[in-house]
């Protein structure tokens, strides 16, 4: 809902009012205290279309968190501080707290010398519906919380003076059915803290009467050339002029009419790439009567992406023309300061900075679209780029019509970055529907990327890729004759570092005891990753995730960017597909078989059974005998023989074991969710979370020396507290590899 603002009044407020962290703020990383309250992100918003005068209108604004029935008739002071542009759920907007209504109003001055010229307000991006008045006046309003708008306000702005803008904000996060990625009310899991409000820079641009108001620069690699087109605000005949320049000199140069695409040729081109970002600088001009009357500078990289089939006839990715194989983490593009927003530019830089020097070549960008900085260190630094639409539930036609209309704006506003090669319009079948539709709506709107359909979702065999998520081991698809197959989620190794995490709880597809066994995971990850690709066909992996995000610790680095959790060298070499200093893989000789072959019979109880349960000589007559694995069927990697569908269920089993040598012994285990185990009374293991498939689990040193010769009893207590449950469990012994 939008409030009409037009009788609101209040003081001028002064920029020296107080702003702090809060001192409940949860983490922050090392750059909040770079923050500067009286000017932050200071930096131009908008690399691809700059103009050299521009005024920031961050920093900080009063606001009022309202109710939608409040009655806006009256005179309402607004003394609350907070600062633009954070959200203000954030520690940095020094509120942080949640509201579904925000009236934000500020004061500011026109400089003199823009006398004669429009104004343009732009707001980068805000969450959600937007109104906003200037000096008492409607300039307009606005749907959508991840793309760019502006508002053309001449006319409401006072000859000279003191100016007011008041913006009217409305967000229902969750309970609506607009687009809004990973954002809820109740954080928790996989699902994080909402960004209600201005998120992105606010700003003052002055243009002339006839302005430029967009471009669209399209690379022809193979015509060594972009095609450009550039729009005008008015429909006087207008010529456009383009200048490409190389490090400074300018190469070639072309002409062409406002909104009509035009070609200009680019000798002896250099191509984009990872390896070799190099692009391009613009200058583009608008001319009337022989005279330039706007100009912006730009810049583009020559790249083509494509799918085709390599020599053996296997559909592979390919960029410029080479089978380009891409390895690149879940990228959330959140921050546990700013929630949404980065506290600097430089920390934007870092991810990016971080995910080179970890051997990525890409990076998926989750249900979030960032601020234009973020893609403009893409394109300059070269991280090929997944671009997901935010998802949404899309349960009713207006869901479904705003989710469309924030699809095209997305691709609009984003489709001048090299370095994203690929639309993901769906993520795990989140809000999906119409989908053959959609991407070939997509496809048909930018047929210079690839289309994914639906990543992790309900496959419907059409876009480029077939992609595929599985957890927490690396899986591949067959090879098809059409689409190239990627995994679009793996991993999710979880390490909470202590004095680096969200809260207290936290938790990890597979949960992980130290750097070194990170380390050692991932890279048994990526050996096989990379023997999809040449066995399988596999083009791509993305692993999760980049940072941890809240309570989700699967990040390769802490939540506040303090640490990298695995050891970066070895991590970056396995990325680039160098395994030269990975020893191979241990063999396992099954000892007490697990029921994934064949069942094994467990005594079993859903009953808290009597102390000493855990020992040899307990009496376990009067419990039920099964066939293993037990569990619910359909639960990931679960072999069911017993059913089992309660809350806690304890198990016992008998073996015999010969050359009890317990220091090559390992437990065979698959659990869903926290499992505690025990050999001969004395406990061996306590593993908690779940995990998809069967995994090595150490067996403690005390219970190492328990193991004899001859019978022996392994007991086991499993506890599930939602989704699927399942607890299977062997031993084996691992023997390495000669030569190791």
């Amino acid at each position: 809902m939008i409030f009409s603002l037009s009788l609101l009044t209040s003081a001028v407020f002064s920029q020296q009012s107080d702003w702090k962290i809060p001192a409940s703020a949860p983490l922050l990383t090392r750059w909040a205290h770079d923050v500067d309250p009286k000017n932050p992100l200071p930096e131009y918003p908008r690399p691809q279309m700059v103009r050299s005068e521009w005024l920031s209108l961050n920093g900080l604004w009063k606001y009022s968190g309202i109710t939608e029935k409040d009655s806006l008739g009256r005179e309402r002071k607004l003394n609350g501080a907070i600062l633009v542009p954070f959200p203000i759920e954030s520690a940095l907007s020094g509120v942080m707290k949640h509201a579904h209504h925000l009236l934000y109003d500020r004061t500011f001055e026109i400089p003199e010398k823009w006398a004669d010229r429009r104004v343009l307000l732009h707001f980068g991006a805000v969450d959600w519906e937007t109104q906003v008045h200037v000096n008492g006046k409607l300039v307009g309003s606005h749907r959508g919380g991840y793309d760019p708008f502006f508002f053309d306000i001449t006319d409401a702005l006072k000859t000279r003076g003191v100016q007011r803008i008041l913006v009217s904000i409305s967000d229902p996060t969750d309970t609506g059915d607009q687009p809004r990625g990973k954002q809820v009310l109740k954080p928790g899991g996989i699902w994080y803290t909402p960004s209600t409000g201005i998120w992105q820079t606010v700003w003052l641009e002055p243009v002339p009467q006839t302005y430029i108001t967009g471009i669209r620069i399209i690379p022809d690699v193979d015509a060594s050339q972009f095609r450009l087109t550039a729009s005008v605000s008015e429909s006087k005949r207008t010529s456009i002029s383009v200048k490409i320049l190389k490090n400074g000199q300018t190469v070639s140069s072309a002409s062409g009419l406002a909104g009509k695409e035009f070609v200009v040729s680019v000798p002896s081109p250099l191509l984009w790439s990872p390896d070799n970002p190099f692009l391009y600088d613009l200058r583009i001009e608008a001319v009337q009567n022989d005279k330039t009357i706007d100009a912006v500078e730009s810049y583009s990289g020559l790249r083509k992406i494509e799918v085709a089939k390599d020599e053996r006839g296997i559909k592979r990715i390919f960029l410029n023309g080479k089978e380009t194989f891409m390895t690149g983490p879940l990228d959330q593009g959140f921050w546990p300061d700013g929630i949404y927003t980065a506290p600097t530019d430089e920390a934007l830089r870092y991810d990016i900075e971080i995910t080179k020097k970890l051997g990525f070549n890409m990076a998926r960008k989750h249900v979030k679209v960032e601020p234009e900085r973020w893609y403009y260190w893409t394109d300059k630094l070269g991280l090929l780029v997944w671009q997901d639409m935010p998802s949404a539930n899309n349960k009713t036609p207006e869901g479904k019509k705003q989710f469309e209309i924030e699809l095209e704006r997305l691709i609009e506003t984003h489709e001048n970055h090299p370095s994203i090669i690929m639309w993901v319009v769906f993520n795990e079948g989140w809000g999906q529907y119409d989908t053959e539709r959609l991407t070939a709506w997509v496809k048909q709107t930018d047929p210079t990327r690839l289309v994914n359909n639906a990543s992790g979702g309900a496959d419907k065999n059409v876009g480029d890729v077939n992609d595929i998520h599985n957890y927490p081991k690396p899986k591949s698809l067959p090879s098809e004759p059409t689409r190239a197959v990627v995994l679009g989620e793996f991993g999710g190794l979880g390490l909470a570092v202590e004095g680096h995490t969200w809260q207290k709880e936290h938790w990890g597809y597979q949960g992980m005891k130290s750097s070194e066994q990170l380390t050692l995971k991932y890279e048994s990850f990526l050996q096989t990753v990379y023997g999809l690709r040449d066995d399988a066909g596999l083009c791509a992996a993305v692993y999760t995730q980049t940072t941890d995000v809240e309570v989700e610790c699967n990040g390769l680095l802490t939540y506040d960017r303090a640490l990298i959790k695995p050891d970066p060298d070895r991590i970056a070499r396995v990325n680039r597909g160098d395994f030269t200093t990975v020893p191979p893989p241990p063999i396992l000789r099954e000892v007490v078989p697990t029921s994934q072959k064949q069942p094994q019979t467990w005594r079993y109880t859903f009953v808290q059974p009597q102390e000493g349960w855990v020992n040899r000589e307990f009496d376990d007559s009067q419990w039920q005998s099964g066939p293993g694995g037990l569990g619910t069927k359909k639960t990931p990697g679960a072999v069911v023989g017993t059913e089992w569908t309660g809350s806690d269920i304890w198990i016992r089993r008998i073996f015999s074991i010969e050359n009890a040598d317990s220091d090559s012994l390992a437990f065979f285990l698959h659990h869903d969710e926290d499992a505690e185990i025990y050999l001969n009374g004395s406990l061996a293991a306590a593993e908690t979370g779940w995990t998809s498939e069967y995994e090595l689990v150490e067996i403690g040193k005390k219970a190492r020396v328990a193991i004899r010769n001859g019978e022996n009893i392994i007991a086991v207590h499993c506890r599930q507290t939602g989704g699927g449950q399942y607890i299977d469990v062997g031993i084996v012994r691992i023997e390495q590899p000669k030569g190791r």
